[in-house]
């Protein structure tokens, strides 16, 4: 049966799964290891491409990325093209190193980014390759150490990530840093690695629950979403002829309707921003936020930065106005 065509377009939330051929290794040593991610590091920069968290693994490799201006194939195809090249070379080898066809997972960010997060950065943990959340703090070979402050780069964006978990980094460290400990106990969490209705609905049981009921969804085994998403991602897919808006010019028109916002209730930018929960502040930035998400398509994250609460906060309100189906 043939394989759909990828989903994407610039600012697209991707689970990335990429697999040794027949489940070989992909990496020999820690050269190896430092080569495959300061590759990625370099073409993240070079592509715009954010990368939230990812765990290199023995035979495979998990990103979670959102794809820049270039798409996701252009990046994934310069990652893995120029590492095997070069791993062929080192270790006198021929033949691919990479199954022919990664597999990539176009997720809804407000239902499913903190759980990504979590079971991305946990797989080392659950592989044996460390033997507890301690020692995985400060394993170099996954995102989770970085968010942790035990090591550094300048390509991994640590902050996006923590606003998920609160507004001040030491609090936001500590809340994540717990939320794992709650996600580990959880298992393999395998409705994550894969995508359409049975996995985002919660099984089949719950499908079969909806179709007694007479409800119906849309799902696509290259999305992980609710069916609302699911359609509108295939609708994006089926019309490839509109034009796209580049990220930034998306931000600046989105900030601007909300300086026009502010300047219709005689509220300035610095007291929306300021936290305070007066009646017309709240009233004003839960307007802005809903606006921003659903007209501008800016996510929760950017949002919450621009109109200075958590990310988790502008979450509540979109689902409090427009409730997910």
């Amino acid at each position: 049966m043939p394989r759909g065509p990828r989903l994407d377009s610039p600012g697209t939330l991707h689970h990335v799964i990429v697999r040794g051929m027949e489940r070989s290794p992909i990496v020999s040593d820690d050269f190896d290891r430092d080569d495959f991610v300061s590759q990625m590091g370099r073409l993240s920069k070079a592509t715009g491409t954010a990368v939230y968290a990812w765990s290199l693994m023995t035979n495979h490799a998990h990103i979670l990325l959102k794809s820049g201006t270039e798409g996701l194939s252009s990046f994934m195809r310069k990652l893995l093209t120029g590492y095997a090249i070069r791993y062929n070379l080192k270790h006198h080898r021929h033949g691919y190193l990479f199954q022919n066809r990664y597999k990539s997972i176009v997720c809804q960010e407000e239902l499913y980014f903190q759980q990504l997060v979590g079971y991305i950065h946990l797989n080392p943990y659950r592989a044996g390759l460390v033997h507890s959340l301690k020692t995985l703090d400060s394993y170099p070979w996954c995102g989770h150490a970085v968010i942790m402050k035990h090591f550094a780069n300048d390509w991994q964006d640590r902050d996006y990530v923590l606003r998920y978990f609160g507004l001040k980094e030491g609090l936001a460290r500590k809340a994540y840093r717990l939320f794992l400990e709650d996600v580990s106990r959880l298992g393999k969490q395998p409705d994550l690695t894969g995508g359409g209705l049975i996995r985002s609905l919660g099984g089949w049981s719950e499908v079969k629950t909806m179709r007694k009921r007479g409800e119906q969804q849309l799902g696509d085994a290259r999305i992980l979403g609710d069916g609302v998403f699911v359609k509108e991602m295939l609708d994006q897919a089926d019309d490839n002829v509109k034009c796209q808006l580049s990220a930034l010019d998306k931000k600046g028109r989105a900030v601007a309707e909300m300086q026009k916002k502010c300047a219709a209730k005689q509220i300035s930018i610095d007291l929306l921003q300021s936290g305070c929960r007066q009646g017309e502040l709240s009233r004003l930035r839960r307007e802005v936020a809903v606006t921003l998400v659903r007209e501008y398509g800016l996510s929760m994250a950017e949002t919450a930065r621009l109109i200075g609460i958590s990310t988790s906060g502008v979450a509540e309100i979109v689902r409090r106005v427009v409730p997910t189906v």
